[in-house]
């Protein structure tokens, strides 16, 4: 089974990119949605980041209050790193597990016959952030120009101060294409994102 890492900008495809993998057959794992589950109502995590940040960032339910959370870590990056502290371990650690959970269970294929996962996709925003491309065989890249990442974070109700500081919170997205093995350029139409990852998938 071959590991891969998908990666890119914030509102850069990635979640597309994902999407058109999965239908291919790969297995998908997206960091984002561990991270979710992590910060859930009575997990260790969520009590960690109360105890860090203050009770002001829990809800009357008991949820995470995301978007005030990301106001204070995006505007301060020692506290971006407190937060990074809790929750990138575990979820490391669970993308991890995942991995070697699909390693150990051989998928089935048509005729019948067992075979090893083809191919095992971990979505990971921040992968050379937290330097975790050793653990991958090949690297994605979904990017776009900076115009139409702005045009899409803007379309999703971010106003131009909290698109700015989101992007500065990553790595340039010109290093990550220089360091990736394969980019998805994701300007244009669903079609050409997907004929993209088509020939990508078979490379792979």
């Amino acid at each position: 089974m071959k590991v891969c890492g998908l990666t890119g900008g914030v509102g850069m495809g990635k979640s597309t990119a994902a999407r058109f993998l999965r239908e291919h057959g790969a297995q998908i794992v997206d960091t984002d949605e561990l991270a979710r589950k992590l910060v859930q109502p009575g997990q260790p995590a969520l009590a960690a980041i109360q105890s860090a940040f203050g009770s002001q960032i829990i809800a009357s339910t008991g949820e995470l209050k995301r978007a005030e959370l990301a106001q204070i870590v995006f505007a301060d990056a020692n506290a971006r790193r407190r937060l990074e502290a809790i929750l990138h371990p575990p979820i490391r650690q669970q993308w991890l597990a995942q991995i070697e959970t699909w390693r150990a269970a051989p998928a089935q294929n048509g005729g019948g016959r067992k075979e090893n996962q083809p191919l095992a996709v971990v979505v990971i925003p921040l992968l050379f952030e937290t330097r975790a491309e050793s653990h991958f065989d090949k690297i994605l890249c979904a990017a776009c120009s900076a115009a139409s990442q702005r045009e899409r974070l803007l379309a999703r109700g971010w106003t131009p101060e909290q698109i700015q500081r989101r992007i500065a919170a990553q790595m340039p997205v010109e290093q990550k294409i220089a360091r990736a093995d394969f980019v998805v350029w994701t300007e244009g139409s669903l079609d050409n994102h997907a004929k993209q990852i088509e020939r990508i998938h078979s490379r792979l």
